[in-house]
């Protein structure tokens, strides 16, 4: 799991000069799905999922997360659009700031294993099945 660079520095100017983030205040979340890592230095759209139906999936922000002290956990199902049409191979998810476009890309991190995603397979994620750690 990793802060995207963009998401670190806005931290640091939040902490050493009082700048609040625009993504702060907002209510919303958006998962976004990802075939590659988008590393640091990617934005919200870098390597992600476009099987046919996909769209990001809101996740509110207040209820959304359990805390666990140095980890959070997704605290419901998750679920994404049915497939189809097309297919990927999921490897990695990441949080966004919009749901759709451009965004910026505040976390990411690997799934512990490859989600195949074809007509008729709808990603989901179990309760407590992601996990969003500092390094």
């Amino acid at each position: 799991m990793s802060m995207s660079n963009t998401t670190e520095n806005d931290v640091l100017k939040m902490m050493l000069v009082g700048t609040d983030p625009a993504w702060r205040a907002g209510a919303t979340v958006w998962l976004a799905l990802y075939t590659a890592d988008p590393g640091e230095a990617g934005s919200a759209v870098t390597n992600e999922a476009t099987y046919t139906s996909y769209a990001r999936v809101a996740i509110t922000k207040a209820t959304g997360w359990t805390d666990g002290g140095s980890t959070f956990s997704n605290a419901a199902l998750i679920q994404a659009p049915q497939c189809t049409g097309g297919s990927n191979a999921i490897t990695h998810f990441g949080l966004v700031t919009t749901s759709s476009g451009a965004g910026q890309l505040l976390v990411s991190g690997a799934l512990s294993a490859t989600l195949n995603v074809t007509t008729g397979i709808q990603p989901q994620f179990a309760i407590g099945e992601l996990d969003v750690a500092g390094d």
